[in-house]
């Protein structure tokens, strides 16, 4: 009963320190307050007018639920926004930071179970809605109203603290808070050093990514054939891309630690050609658990084939040799475009 005691309620609004206070007990390095007004639609109508979306079907549904926190939670007047840091740590370049360790997803969702535990003890009327990016909200926008941090030309949320290297996820709320947080102003001036950076042009506009070039959509989301133009510059990579953060001022410097539950794991470690050599009973040991499950065992050998046909050599003509026969299709496909690539019959 004690923790019953930490909130009090006036008028349906809740004291904006104990809800932060709350948030941090249960692990959020990061919270906001922003109002639950409407989010203005047209950055989300233009971007999925023009197909940047490619085919992140997801995007075009519950568009509603996306813009209005009320249409979720009917009478919302606050969104909590959390976010959560993850290592930044230099790593082999072929899983992106957020990647190598526990699936933020869980993370996320773990802590918020918790916190709405918390909110309820002291009004079990309270109605939310919680989600990560994988449900209707549009997390970036709101954890740059609810001053998070604001959003770069390479459409991530940046923090002064944390600069990119952090996941995000939200509560609304049906109850008001006594004070909320003012919209962080954006600050990348006249830098463009991440739309130069990137390996594929995939930035049509500053803060408008074009899903159809990017790396980590095809490496992640994508399970059908990668373009050409696009398997060219994979690089190193096997999971996610990087490169739009590394080169970003405010990701240089001494930033924040990143959460020990979320440190990296063995499969974060692991080059192309390693993962390219798993077998199905490795890959469920080593990626249970992690954002890598999201693309499945084809689909990352097809990534760390590709990935040899731009970085490997004469070393690795067996194992690519053997994966040509792969009985999966997109595998033997991408570890023959690999051999070609590196010279070999």
């Amino acid at each position: 009963m004690a923790e019953s005691t930490e909130f009090r309620t006036q008028d349906g609004v809740l004291p904006a320190a104990e809800v932060r206070a709350a948030a941090l007990a249960c692990g959020f390095a990061l919270v906001g307050l922003a109002p639950a007004e409407p989010l203005d639609s047209r950055p989300l109508v233009d971007w999925l007018a023009q197909g940047y979306a490619a085919n992140l079907s997801a995007m075009r549904r519950r568009i509603e639920e996306r813009l209005d926190p009320a249409v979720v939670v009917p009478g919302a007047r606050t969104v909590l926004v959390l976010g959560i840091p993850y290592d930044a740590g230099v790593a082999p370049a072929g899983i992106a930071r957020y990647a190598r360790g526990r699936d933020y997803h869980y993370a996320h969702r773990d802590r918020m179970r918790k916190l709405r535990g918390r909110l309820r003890a002291i009004d079990p009327s309270l109605r939310t809605y919680a989600c990560v990016d994988s449900g209707a909200a549009m997390e970036k926008a709101w954890a740059e109203r609810a001053g998070l941090g604001f959003i770069g030309k390479n459409g991530l949320v940046i923090s002064r603290g944390h600069g990119s290297w952090f996941t995000l996820s939200l509560m609304v709320l049906d109850r008001g808070v006594d004070a909320y947080d003012s919209p962080h102003p954006r600050l990348c001036g006249d830098c463009r050093k991440c739309l130069d950076a990137c390996p594929t042009e995939a930035f049509p506009a500053p803060g408008v990514v074009d899903a159809r070039r990017c790396l980590s959509y095809h490496t992640v989301e994508n399970h059908g054939e990668i373009p050409a133009e696009v398997r060219a510059k994979l690089g190193p990579r096997v999971f996610g891309c990087d490169v739009c953060q590394e080169v970003c001022p405010f990701n240089q410097g001494d930033l924040s630690p990143g959460d020990p539950r979320q440190a990296p794991r063995i499969l974060g470690h692991m080059r192309a050609a390693e993962i390219a050599a798993l077998t199905e009973a490795q890959f469920e040991e080593l990626a249970t658990g992690t954002p890598m499950r999201r693309i499945r065992y084809d689909g990352l050998r097809r990534n760390a084939c590709l990935s040899l046909g731009l970085i490997g050599g004469e070393k690795d003509q067996a194992l690519l040799g053997r994966l040509a026969n792969d009985p999966v299709s997109s595998v033997a496909e991408a570890a023959s475009w690999a051999l070609r690539e590196i010279g070999m019959p």
